[in-house]
């Protein structure tokens, strides 16, 4: 563009200097009592390079031919050929040369004309001065010299050729008082013959009042006529079958440019907007970018923002705004460009002054001729109002409203990112409720929820500030103190914690006492990310609940060594189940009345590879809490049977069960199995439970047992006396033996009541009908005891300890019992 308009005005000096020389060389040619020079005098001789823009013309038979043309003027016809009719040139050219000719031999003297003409997709201004001159034999010759004068670039052809917009330049046809009557084509693209629906070669040279197109009606030759009167510019459209066209006129010189655009997708577009904004139950409204103003609104933006159209309309965008998002907004608005989409929610205020929550799309328009912005309104409060309840949700306890464990993790990192920087202390509370699980055994599971709520809303009034309570899951919890926590102000509010949550609780009419034990670590010393803060303390949880529980402790390194060693027996662990590690020891049993070997109880050993034989009491906790006892427990039971099956038929083989074997209800089928595989009968299995098989899903476990009793599988129950509820157990099944715990019979000889709780033993067992055994015998004086007070068998060092399956049948050979037939 900036190159046309420097084209738009090029001046061709020459052009200044040559008239002025032409006309005096004409009028000194001019002899006196002559009306016209002779053409000699004037067009030979020393014209030099002006006869490069000389046209000759000869007038004869009322006609005017062309004789001669120099190179210039040759390109300006578009025609390099003499002797030629003038209607053999361009129409425009001969209009031109034929006016000013005649015009010149009217009268008898120079004529000087300023032409407009297209050329190369321009619109030129020529010079035409015609020199009439006499010939010397007869008649006339016309000299006309032509030359450009300036080239206006706005047409440029390169660019119209491949437009779709239709592009002609008319040369006004004026009657002899100069008024136009008639537009003659003098230039078109191809765009306007395909929008004038004629062909291409029919428009060039054309006049409109000969053609029977849609430019060529009274109504846009009149409009046409007005742009010529007035010099300037105009712009209207016209309707032509099915199609709306728009002609937009310009005057250039004498020269009217007109291009002619099918706004027919435009005018279908405007009413498709129309029929959309005013109907759509969408909020709609269009403002002006500059003002701010709202210029138009629909029904849906009056009914859902509750003002009425005409407040509307006199209101700028930003009045429904909150005036705390007034700079968002506006620096939104900077930056909008001809489409926009929310990449955020924003708010509105409507009438009544509550606010509403959005999403907002936009796109540049014209409205009515100026320059507008369509904005489109989505209310998305009620989705932002669930959104709000989902990320509650995600970050908080759906039970108890605490913050959950992603939130907690989320501000311990906050809380120790500021700690970290400002050289201050956090510290970590990790909370496990005691005696909980017995509230849900005994109330239900609906009253231990209720009790939960009842811990949280005491760990939420006393958790304050910027610190924060969690529960993790069940019934763990725990607690930020972000504030510079000292290990004394850790420790205190960790004491009034455990008083607080200990505190008796009502639930459905009961009172429910339970405990607290916490574990405490503080940041930096025990751990600087919030992975190591969390780990301790829950190492020193643990360390308080192995204490006796309803204390607190803080973290040690050793407790990190421990949990070291913990989790390298953890790995040791499946590797010995996988690579044979493990074996069975037989302790036997015997029986007071014959002093003959009754059974074996099977004990499990580990013989590790490094550290040799690993203690049941350091390896079974670990492997019951890893999820490995039911993989082992049912390798000791198959072994144990396979064992046994190669001993005298009289001898039984005794096997201790987990309780958390009983949580795999396939636990009858492994007994089965390991019977059938080994061909054991059923009536030499003896199976050893503690009470705590009955502390949980009570009613199950009491099934499994009754199927495996229905077997022909001995129960007996282990540590007998030291149960709170181990009478209650007896009314519950039918035992077949209870083993005295080793406690009685340590201080049987020494302790009256020893001797006074293992006589009631044994007397309850005679009256059930059930075998008391008595185990830890290690002199014959607690023997003598044992014997004396009832008790039908016995186990202890006194007869042999745990002994490798190869030395069972040397015990079995020392006590007399002879081989018999295995079964």
């Amino acid at each position: 563009m900036d190159a046309a308009k420097q084209q738009t005005a090029k001046i061709n000096p020459e052009m200044f200097e040559d008239v002025p020389v032409l006309r005096r060389k004409w009028q000194v040619a001019l002899r006196p009592g002559e009306n016209l020079p002779r053409y000699e005098d004037v067009m030979l001789g020393s014209l030099g390079r002006l006869a490069d823009h000389i046209v000759l013309l000869k007038w004869e038979n009322d006609a005017f031919t062309v004789s001669r043309t120099g190179r210039y003027a040759q390109k300006w016809l578009g025609d390099e050929r003499w002797d030629i009719p003038m209607k053999a040139l361009l129409p425009d050219c001969a209009t031109v040369l034929t006016e000013a000719a005649s015009n010149a031999i009217a009268n008898n003297r120079p004529y000087l004309r300023t032409v407009h003409c297209v050329r190369d997709g321009m619109v030129r201004t020529y010079d035409v001065l015609v020199l009439p001159t006499l010939s010397r034999w007869g008649g006339m010759l016309v000299g006309a010299y032509v030359n450009e004068r300036s080239a206006q670039c706005n047409l440029l052809d390169t660019i119209f050729s491949t437009t779709d917009d239709g592009v002609i330049s008319l040369s006004p046809i004026r009657d002899a008082r100069g008024q136009p009557t008639d537009f003659q084509i003098v230039y078109h693209n191809p765009g306007a013959a395909n929008l004038l629906k004629v062909p291409a070669g029919s428009l060039q040279w054309s006049r409109l009042n000969e053609g029977r197109h849609v430019l060529c009606t009274g109504a846009v030759i009149a409009q046409l006529r007005g742009v010529v009167a007035t010099g300037g510019r105009d712009q209207f459209e016209i309707d032509s079958d099915d199609r709306c066209l728009r002609l937009s006129v310009i005057t250039l010189g004498d020269i009217l440019s007109l291009v002619i655009s099918d706004v027919t997708p435009v005018k279908r577009r405007d009413a498709s907007f129309r029929l959309l904004f005013d109907s759509n139950p969408m909020p709609m409204w269009v403002f002006d970018p500059e003002t701010m103003a709202f210029l138009k609104v629909n029904d849906a933006a009056v009914q859902n923002y509750g003002y009425a159209r005409e407040t509307f309309l006199q209101m700028k965008v930003h009045e429904i705004w909150p005036k705390d998002e007034w700079d968002s907004h506006t620096r939104a608005l900077q930056d909008i460009g001809d489409g926009y989409k929310s990449e955020r929610h924003w708010r509105h205020v409507r009438a009544d002054g509550s606010e509403i929550c959005v999403l907002t799309f936009g796109r540049r328009l014209m409205l009515e001729g100026r320059d507008g912005y369509l904005v489109a309104v989505v209310d998305i409060t009620e989705r932002c109002k669930a959104e709000a309840r989902i990320a509650y949700m995600a970050h908080h306890d759906g039970l108890t409203n605490l913050a959950n464990r992603a939130l907690y993790q989320e501000r311990l990192q906050e809380a120790l990112e500021a700690g970290n920087a400002a050289g201050k202390r956090v510290a970590v509370l990790c909370i496990d409720l005691d005696l909980f699980k017995n509230v849900n055994d005994s109330f239900g599971h609906p009253a231990g929820d209720r009790l939960l709520g009842l811990v949280s809303d005491r760990l939420r009034a006393s958790v304050t500030g910027n610190n924060l309570a969690a529960r993790l899951g069940g019934d763990e919890f725990a607690v930020i103190l972000a504030q510079d926590t000292s290990p004394s102000e850790a420790r205190d509010f960790a004491a009034r914690l455990i008083k607080l949550l200990s505190t008796p609780y009502e639930i459905d009419g009961h009172e429910v006492v339970i405990g607290a034990s916490i574990g405490i670590a503080l940041s930096p010393g025990d751990g600087i990310s919030s992975e190591e803060l969390m780990r301790n303390a829950d190492m020193a949880l643990y360390r308080a609940k192995q204490d006796g529980r309803c204390i607190y402790r803080f973290f040690e390194r050793e407790m990190d060594l421990q949990a070291q060693n913990r989790r390298k027996m953890e790995l040791d662990l499946r590797s010995a189940l996988v690579h044979g590690e493990f074996e069975l020891h037989y302790q036997p049993l015997v029986d007071l009345a014959t002093d003959q070997i009754s059974g074996f109880e099977a004990l499990l050993r580990w013989c590790h590879p490094e550290k040799g034989m690993i203690s049941p009491a350091e390896f079974i906790p670990v492997a019951e809490e890893m999820g490995l006892i039911a993989s082992l427990g049912e390798w000791v039971l198959r072994e144990a049977c396979n064992e046994a099956v190669k001993w005298p038929s009289q001898v039984k083989v005794a096997v201790n069960l987990s309780p958390m074997q009983f949580r795999n209800r396939n636990l009858v089928q492994v007994v089965i199995s390991a019977l059938a595989n080994s061909g054991l009968s059923p009536m030499r299995l003896e199976l050893e439970i503690t009470e705590s098989v009955f502390l949980a899903e009570t009613e199950a476990n009491l099934a499994i047992l009754h199927q495996m009793r229905k077997l022909g599988v001995a129960i007996s129950m282990d540590d007998f006396g030291t149960g709170c509820s181990s009478l209650s157990y007896l009314r519950s099944f039918p035992f077949d033996k209870i083993k005295i715990d080793r406690s009685f019979v340590k201080d049987i000889a020494e302790r009256a009541d020893c001797v006074a709780i293992v006589g009631a033993i044994a007397e309850l067992g005679r009256r059930l009908n059930i075998t008391t055994i008595a185990e830890g015998v290690e002199t014959t004086e607690q023997l003598d005891w044992l014997r004396a007070e009832g008790c039908n068998e016995v186990q202890g060092f006194l007869f042999s300890g745990a002994k490798p399956a190869a030395e069972v049948e040397q015990l079995l050979r020392r006590f007399g019992v002879r081989p018999s037939k295995a079964a």
